[in-house]
């Protein structure tokens, strides 16, 4: 199942989301995420699935853009430590970096 943690507004979708069919529960992100938003816990969509998961903790659910900015510095020329670490690509970012600070990364 697909879980989108984050939120949309009017300046763009700020999603981190997780592919729990493919995620292995391992830790591997959790491990490296520098703002440590990510953990490993039961599966909360699917509540009948044994095996644990990665999650975004649910008190950060709303400060995904700002805490996974930073992991975004070429915003989109280099993967977050989080999608880079996952050997099972079961996780992902929406692109509301890529449009709202599309005019900084031609001044960079």
């Amino acid at each position: 199942m697909i879980a989108n943690y984050g939120f949309k507004d009017g300046s763009g979708d700020w999603f981190l989301t997780l592919d729990t069919d493919k995620c292995n529960g391992c830790g591997k992100c959790v491990e490296v995420c520098p703002p440590k938003i990510l953990e490993i816990g039961l599966d909360e969509i699917d509540i009948f699935r044994e095996e644990p998961v990665a999650s975004v903790k649910s008190g950060e659910r709303k400060k995904i853009r700002y805490h996974c900015a930073p992991c975004k510095p070429g915003f989109g020329s280099e993967l977050p430590p989080c999608v880079a670490a996952c050997e099972f690509a079961a996780i992902s970012h929406s692109d509301g970096w890529k449009k709202s600070y599309k005019g900084l990364r031609q001044k960079v």
